[in-house]
């Protein structure tokens, strides 16, 4: 944060170097011209050493100097003691928001909990929690609105962790996916001047002066490049942001480890740390420029996925150009439907790309993949794979790489998941996340999205209203501080798999697919099992031996046909997923109570 400080303002008194504003120093500079003229004028027609002034008039001139330098020095200074009261009021007003509503909604809660203790009546005890849940969610989205920058990036945050808070207050913070601040033209002007040395229109030849797109931390503008009359989109930082970033992030860090003070059973420092961890990549323009072109190259290897990840042309911290790739959003059901676009194609495409990049060797992981960041367009021709359409990708701040050792073991742990093999699934959740057999219930839920007995049954099954309200009701009941507790100790990567599972699973459903759940299971299942076929070549190879020594040999067949009758299975099934889409039967009732694996 920013320390309050008059040294700069006094530091101009105390300077050697007069200061003087631009008004008193042209003054300054035009009699100090007259006088250097005069002077050079007079010595030519009079003795040597004789000035042509008198004493009383050059005492008059060094008062003039004198008091026109101090009447600059004193605005210079009211303006720098102005500046630095402004910001310190608004760091009081930012710092009291938080701080007040953190005050009230703790005393609301402890309030609440009495109360609801209290009473016998378990509906009474519902509505006491719910009607506090409510109160205190809209306190919070008003400080987030006002406060902006970094506040409206964990309201967002927050709004999709339906796996972790009450509903009334994911619900409560929807609005911040599409309320963003907006930057004046002007600032950004002022940004690209400090960060390039140049002006706008030294570098384009048409800038557009309000954003096509606005979020948290940027927004984005159109522009022309002028040497070449390329179309490119402009993706700037909010020029406040860096002013209030350390002060936020200190503000959050505060706000959970109070709750976690007067509620520890609620320990939420883990997602505080998290995003202190987080923020600095997300800010950071070159890095990101960097993780596109990474994830780029990855995909061409791939042309059968039509996914479309814009060219970067160049980037600074706080800016980043890029080649304009526009469409449509995912959940514009209207558009897919007039043109021709499969929403179950849609969606089939969507878990390829996402389980490339949790289980492809190498791959790179998109942890931000919101709505607001993946967009669809419908193409001319039909691609490789006979795809009509293609997905773009934007927002490249947030990656990361999954080390081999948890691809594999969570690959594993899926596959038990599928398969319905709850002994599997304990000892790979483990593996995966430390995760104890008393805590499975729990994890198996958070990284499924789906209650427990359904994920015991049969994961394929689509996800009814009915159980959605249990495992809300769950939450109410006190598992939430359970899941809380658990959350805070597994590894950090596993928390933003979480969160891109989440956000991927919402995406799916607001396609609302004719097949449900089961098609995208089937291909979680078949990248999987390539990984696991991989980890089994790989331990045959550090064998004593080649792969055709008659030992290897055994084990790199048995390990083949392994995946060869899992891939067998899934090919099967998902014809009869097609044949049953061909002839307009809803996939969804097809019962799936059996494993396919």
């Amino acid at each position: 944060m920013k320390p309050l400080s008059f040294a700069p303002s006094f530091g101009r008194f105390a300077s050697n170097t007069p200061w003087t504003c631009t008004t008193c120093r042209a003054q300054l500079l035009r009699h100090a011209k007259f006088q250097r003229t005069s002077s050079q004028h007079y010595s030519t027609s009079r003795p040597s050493g004789w000035s042509g002034r008198g004493p009383r008039t050059r005492a008059r001139t060094r008062v003039a100097v004198l008091t026109a330098t101090a009447t600059g020095a004193t605005g210079a200074g009211v303006l720098a003691f102005t500046d630095e009261i402004k910001y310190g009021y608004d760091v009081t007003e930012r710092t009291g928001r938080v701080a007040a509503t953190l005050a009230l909604c703790i005393n609301d809660y402890r309030t609440s909990l009495n109360r609801r203790e209290a009473s016998d009546d378990l509906t009474e005890q519902e509505t006491i929690l719910k009607q506090c849940h409510k109160r205190c969610a809209v306190r919070t989205l008003k400080v987030l609105e006002k406060n902006g920058g970094i506040f409206i990036k964990l309201g967002q945050h927050l709004s999709a962790m339906t796996y972790l808070l009450p509903y009334e207050w994911t619900s409560t913070f929807i609005p911040l996916q599409d309320k963003c601040p907006v930057s004046s033209y002007e600032s950004i002007e002022e940004m690209f001047r400090q960060d390039t040395g140049e002006e706008l229109r030294d570098y384009f030849s048409e800038f557009a002066h309000e954003p096509i797109g606005a979020a948290s931390l940027a927004q984005v503008h159109l522009a022309t490049v002028k040497e070449t009359g390329q179309r490119v989109a402009v993706k700037v930082q909010h020029p406040g942001l860096a002013q209030w970033a350390p002060l936020d992030m200190a503000l959050t860090k505060l706000t959970f480890s109070t709750l976690k003070r007067f509620f520890p059973e609620y320990d939420l420092e883990w997602l505080s740390s998290e995003m202190e961890a987080s923020l600095p990549q997300e800010l950071d323009f070159q890095l990101e420029a960097s993780n596109a072109i990474r994830t780029k190259q990855h995909f061409q290897k791939l042309p059968e996925l039509p996914l479309v990840i814009p060219n970067v042309l160049w980037a600074k911290k706080r800016i980043l150009v890029m080649a304009n790739e526009s469409g449509r959003r995912l959940d514009d059901l209207d558009y897919l439907d007039s043109n021709g676009i499969d929403r179950d194609e849609v969606s089939a495409t969507l878990a390829h790309i996402f389980n490339e990049m949790i289980f492809g060797k190498n791959a790179p992981l998109h942890c931000d993949p919101h709505g607001g960041n993946i967009a669809i367009r419908k193409t001319s021709a039909k691609r490789r794979g006979g795809k009509n359409f293609e997905i773009i990708m934007y927002d490249h701040g947030l990656y990361r790489d999954i080390p081999e050792h948890l691809q594999r073991s969570y690959a594993k742990m899926w596959l038990a998941v599928i398969d319905g093999d709850m002994d599997g699934m304990k000892q790979h959740a483990h593996d995966v996340a430390g995760v104890t057999e008393e805590q499975f219930p729990l994890f198996a839920s958070a990284i499924t999205g789906r209650d427990y007995t359904v994920v015991s049954s049969s994961i394929l099954k689509s996800r009814s209203e009915e159980e959605k309200k249990t495992m809300g009701d769950a939450l109410q009941e006190g598992l939430l501080s359970d899941l809380v507790t658990m959350l805070g100790q597994v590894p950090r990567i596993i928390l933003l798999i979480l969160k891109t599972n989440d956000l991927t699973r919402s995406l799916d459903e607001s396609l609302h697919t004719r097949q449900g759940p089961m098609r995208t299971f089937l291909i979680l299942a078949h990248y999987c099992a390539r990984t696991v076929l991989r980890e089994q070549v790989d331990e045959i190879r550090q064998r004593p031996g080649s792969l055709l020594s008659p030992g290897n040999a055994i084990r790199f067949v048995a390990a083949w046909m392994g995946y060869l009758r899992v891939e067998l299975k899934l090919e099967v099934f998902e014809l009869w997923l097609s044949i049953r889409r061909v002839i307009g039967l809803n996939t969804t009732q097809y019962s799936a109570s059996a494993s396919i694996l």
